[in-house]
C-alpha cells in the first residue's frame, strides 16, 4: 500500500538512498534474526554493498548506517551524534550488539564490504546481509535494495550479479515485479490514478482540488486527525531543520573537503534587513511582487547543510533534495498573504501526489536516473504545492509541476568525493527558486501548455535509462573527477 506520507519521513542525513535505506534494511535483517530465534547462534554478520552504495558509500556514511541498523536503530530516532562516531567505536571495541543484547565480534574494515566491481542487476543500490555461526556456517542471507527516498525492497539471495558498469540484461524488470506494489493505492482508497492526466480528470469530474483527492485517500487509510498531525509534524521538523542550519556554529562540513557552512553567516547578513524567522510575518503577493530569493536560498542551504552534516532532516522526497520543499514552504509561510496550517497541509498533500507520480512512473533515485530524479522531482513537487495553495487551478498546478521538472531533465548526479555537498547544496537553493518561478509562469497563464507532466516524467525515465552509470551517483564522472580533491 502507498501513502504520500511515506514521501515525507523524518530521518537523518546525508542520504536517503545511501544512509536511511541501508539503515532500515540492516535493522530489518537484524530484527529478523531475533524473530526467527537464531540470533543467539550468530557469531558474525557481514554486509556486502554493491553498485552506487559501494562507490559512494563512505562519503554517504553507508557503513555507519549499516552498523546503526544492525544494532536496532532506525533513522527517525537514531542518535545522530552516535551515528557520526559508531564506526570508530566498533573499530576500537571490535564488537557489535544485535537486537536482543547478543554481542558479537565485528570489524567494520572486513565485515562491511564495498564491492566495487559488481552490482546486483535488479537495482544499482543493492546490499547483501549474511549471518554466520561460530563454525562459519551460513545461518541466514538476505538481499535488500534501497530504491530511493528511503524506500527499501527485499530481493532474493539468488538475484543476479553483473559488472559495475554493465547494463542489466533484457528482462530484468525490478520495478514491475517489486517496486510497483509499493506505489499502488490500497483498495479502500476512493480515488485511484496512475498518471497526472488521470488525476486531473478526477479533479475535474469530482470538482475537487488535488489536495482534496489526496486527503480523501489518506483519510480512508487512517483517521483524519492522524493525517493532519503527521503532516504538521513533518512541517515542524522541516522548520526546526531550517532553524538549526541557520544557527549552526560548526564552521565546516564533515567528510574531508572542508566545505564551509554558509547558512549561519547568510542569516546574520540577512537579519540586518529584518529577521523573517523571528518577526511577525510580513506578507507579499507571490505573483505581483518578486520573492526575496536571498531568503529562499538561505532556507534551502540551511537544510542541505544540516543534511550534509548528518543532522535530522525530512526526506522530501530524498535527502539529496531535502532542502527544496522546506525552502518553498518557508517562502509560503513567511511571504505569502494568508498562509496558515491548512495551507501547509494542502501544500504537502499536493506535493506528495506529484511525488507519487514520479516514484510510480519513473524514479526518485539518483543512482537510477541521476539527479533529475531527486532535485528535479523535488522542484516539481514544490512548484505544484505552492501553486495549489495560492489558488492555482488544477491545470495551472500541473503546468507548474511540469515546468519544474522540464528544466531539470538530464541533470546528472556527480557528487565530488561521493559527498552530498558539491554540487548538491547549492543545487537545492537554485531549484527552490526555480520552483517559485515555475509557479509564476504557470499563474501568469491559463493552464494550457504543450508538454504535459506525464510526458516529462516519461522523458525523465528514458533519459535516466540512457545516462551512463558514471553520472548516476557513482562519483566516477562529471564534477566528481574534474574537481581536484585537496
Amino acid at each position: 500500500m502507498f501513502s504520500v506520507l511515506d514521501l515525507f519521513t523524518i530521518g537523518v542525513g546525508p542520504s536517503s538512498s545511501h544512509t536511511v535505506g541501508p539503515m532500515k534494511a540492516a535493522c530489518r535483517f537484524a530484527g529478523s534474526l531475533r524473530t526467527s530465534g537464531i540470533v543467539h547462534q550468530v557469531a558474525r554478520v557481514r554486509t556486502i554493498l554493491y553498485g552506487s552504495l559501494s562507490l559512494t558509500g563512505l562519503g554517504h556514511g553507508t557503513d555507519r548506517a549499516i552498523i546503526a541498523g544492525l544494532e536496532g536503530n532506525m533513522p527517525d530516532d537514531v542518535d545522530t551524534t552516535l551515528l557520526r562516531h559508531n564506526r570508530e567505536a566498533c573499530a576500537r571495541t571490535r564488537q557489535l550488539t544485535l537486537p536482543g543484547g547478543r554481542r558479537i565480534t565485528f570489524d567494520p574494515d572486513t565485515d562491511v564490504v564495498f564491492e566495487k566491481w559488481q552490482r546486483l542487476a535488479a537495482h544499482p543500490n543493492g546490499m547483501r546481509f549474511q549471518a554466520f555461526d561460530a563454525e562459519g556456517n551460513l545461518l541466514d542471507e538476505q538481499v535488500w535494495y534501497s530504491i530511493g527516498g528511503g524506500f527499501i525492497v527485499q530481493g532474493n539471495p539468488e538475484d543476479a550479479l553483473i559488472g559495475i558498469h554493465q547494463r542489466p540484461p533484457a528482462g530484468t524488470v525490478f520495478a514491475d515485479a517489486k517496486e510497483e506494489r509499493s506505489t499502488r493505492f490500497p483498495d479502500n482508497a476512493p480515488y485511484h490514478f496512475d498518471t497526472c492526466d488521470e488525476l486531473v480528470t478526477l479533479c475535474q469530474r469530482e470538482h475537487k482540488r488535488i489536495s482534496d483527492i489526496i486527503w480523501a485517500n489518506e483519510t480512508a487509510m487512517r483517521p483524519a486527525g492522524d493525517v493532519r498531525d503527521r503532516l504538521l509534524a513533518v512541517w515542524e521538523a522541516m522548520n526546526q531543520c531550517v532553524q538549526a542550519g541557520c544557527c549552526s556554529d560548526e564552521p565546516v562540513l564533515p567528510g574531508g573537503l572542508d566545505v564551509p557552512r554558509r547558512a549561519a553567516n547568510m542569516y546574520r547578513l540577512l537579519m540586518s534587513t529584518g529577521d523573517v524567522l523571528r518577526r511577525s510575518r510580513h506578507r507579499i503577493d507571490v505573483i505581483l511582487e518578486s520573492s526575496d530569493a536571498a531568503w529562499v536560498n538561505l532556507f534551502a542551504l540551511a537544510v542541505s547543510e544540516e543534511n550534509a552534516g548528518g543532522g535530522r532532516v525530512v526526506t522530501a522526497p530524498t535527502n539529496g533534495s531535502a532542502g527544496i520543499i522546506p525552502a518553498v514552504l518557508e517562502y509560503y509561510w513567511h511571504f505569502v498573504d494568508g498562509a496558515d496550517e491548512d495551507g501547509v497541509i494542502r501544500f504537502l498533500l499536493t506535493a506528495g501526489a506529484i511525488g507519487y507520480l514520479f516514484k510510480r512512473n519513473a524514479s526518485i533515485s539518483g543512482a537510477e536516473v541521476g539527479c533529475q530524479g531527486e532535485v528535479g522531482s523535488a522542484c516539481s513537487m514544490a512548484a505544484a504545492g505552492l501553486c495549489e495553495v495560492i489558488g492555482g487551478t488544477v491545470q495551472q498546478v500541473e503546468n507548474a509541476a511540469e515546468i519544474g521538472i522540464e528544466h531539470h531533465l538530464g541533470l546528472t548526479c556527480d557528487p565530488v568525493a561521493g559527498l552530498v555537498q558539491i554540487p548538491c547544496i547549492e543545487r537545492n537553493a537554485v531549484a527552490a527558486n526555480t520552483a517559485i518561478n515555475a509557479v509564476r509562469l504557470a499563474m501568469l497563464g491559463n493552464g494550457s501548455h504543450i508538454v504535459t507532466l506525464d510526458q516529462a516524467i516519461r522523458t525523465m525515465k528514458q533519459t535516466g535509462e540512457d545516462m551512463l552509470s558514471k553520472y548516476k551517483e557513482t562519483a566516477q564522472g562529471g564534477l566528481a573527477v574534474n574537481v581536484v580533491e585537496c
